[in-house]
């Protein structure tokens, strides 16, 4: 059965943000467009006319994680299960040296190319922490928290969860043997003292 136009279209879209995943992992923002086409299997037309720039590639790459990995704040459900579940995909991310390699790329060379660097941290960790404080700001109250300022909460449970973690991944230092169902679990009930509302 033949395939429809927006199923082919579909295909090469993943096929670009793929090649230009592993091309970011390689060379940072030093990766071409031209070299992001030819490991596509994609006509440099084919390339523009998706997408017009790195910038917009590295944007698409970013918002596409941040989507998976804040799919547990749209799941609905008890708080603590969703924040555990949050903290479990946070951890995954850094925890495998193959999940955000690109992400590393770019960062170091990040002084070279701010533009991008600006415009895939606001598309992936910074919408991702817009979208826990916004999360947090709904549902505090029902959860027995006292969040006065989400954004801030947002920050500190991120940071409470990676700890070195985000470091070692950026500066690919080995990653530590970690149970990580548990470690999500144990630093959400620490989260959830920490926050809770004064009885």
């Amino acid at each position: 059965m033949p395939r429809a136009a927006g199923q082919i279209d579909e295909r090469k879209r993943e096929a670009i943000l793929a090649a230009a995943s592993e091309l970011f992992a390689e060379k940072g923002p030093a990766a071409s467009m031209d070299e992001i086409a030819r490991r596509a299997g994609v006509s440099k037309q084919t390339l523009y006319n998706r997408f017009s720039s790195k910038i917009e590639i590295g944007r698409a790459l970013a918002a596409g994680r941040s989507d998976a990995m804040t799919e547990p704040l749209r799941q609905g459900g008890e708080a603590g299960a969703v924040l555990t579940a949050y903290a479990a995909a946070l951890l995954e991310k850094v925890c495998h040296a193959d999940k955000a390699a690109s992400l590393r790329g770019v960062a170091l060379f990040s002084g070279q190319e701010p533009e991008m660097a600006r415009a895939i941290y606001d598309a992936g960790p910074g919408e991702s922490l817009r979208r826990l404080a916004a999360w947090l700001d709904a549902h505090a109250a029902e959860a027995g928290l006292a969040v006065d300022d989400p954004e801030g909460a947002a920050e500190t449970f991120v940071g409470m969860v990676l700890g070195h973690a985000h470091l070692r991944h950026m500066l690919a230092v080995e990653q530590p043997a970690r149970d990580i169902p548990a470690r999500a679990a144990d630093t959400v009930r620490r989260f959830m003292r920490a926050y809770a509302l004064e009885r």
